[in-house]
């Protein structure tokens, strides 16, 4: 079956973008696992800010994928990239996993990952954490959300620094 999986970068102290959305701080210098992630997926669920920092890198880097962003303003259009929903979580995951393909990437930010925190459609948490405080930023995590345990699946470290943890549901 089909899993929902979180992948994504977070500063130590929990933090995906700086305060402004900046996300300089993000190591590029290696592919730390992107690319092999990016074969394991069809499917991209963003949200409506993270869709636009994503058009701000040049080239869409998901075509091919089916795209969803959720937008409240956007709701009901969709663009050459992407289409723009609204609503219940759920119902969008449960529609994707009844379908065959690959794994469904929950890209981001922290608005979007909540409902899905509260609604318990997180089947795996892939977590790069950067070696560096922000200090004031764009948070991982948004309250509320409820006590989940995970079990480790696996955590590499780079020379770098990096650390990437992977928590299965």
């Amino acid at each position: 079956m089909r899993k929902v999986i979180l992948f994504i970068a977070t500063s130590l102290d929990g933090f995906i973008a700086g305060k402004s959305g900046e996300i300089d701080w993000l190591f590029t210098d290696q592919d730390y696992g992107y690319t092999d992630f990016l074969k394991t997926i069809d499917v991209v669920i963003m949200g409506r800010k993270t869709y636009e920092q994503v058009l701000t890198f040049g080239e869409y880097p998901y075509s091919g994928m089916e795209g969803y962003v959720f937008s409240r303003s956007l709701a009901g259009s969709k663009d050459e990239n992407v289409r723009f929903v609204s609503g219940d979580v759920g119902e969008l995951v449960a529609s994707l996993k009844s379908k065959p393909g690959k794994d469904i990437w929950l890209v981001g930010g922290s608005e979007v990952i909540q409902p899905f925190l509260e609604q318990d459609l997180i089947d795996q948490f892939v977590i790069s954490i950067h070696p560096i405080l922000l200090g004031k930023g764009i948070p991982l995590f948004r309250e509320p959300f409820p006590v989940k345990k995970l079990r480790l699946k696996d955590c590499k470290t780079f020379d770098t620094g990096l650390v990437q943890i992977t928590y299965m549901t």
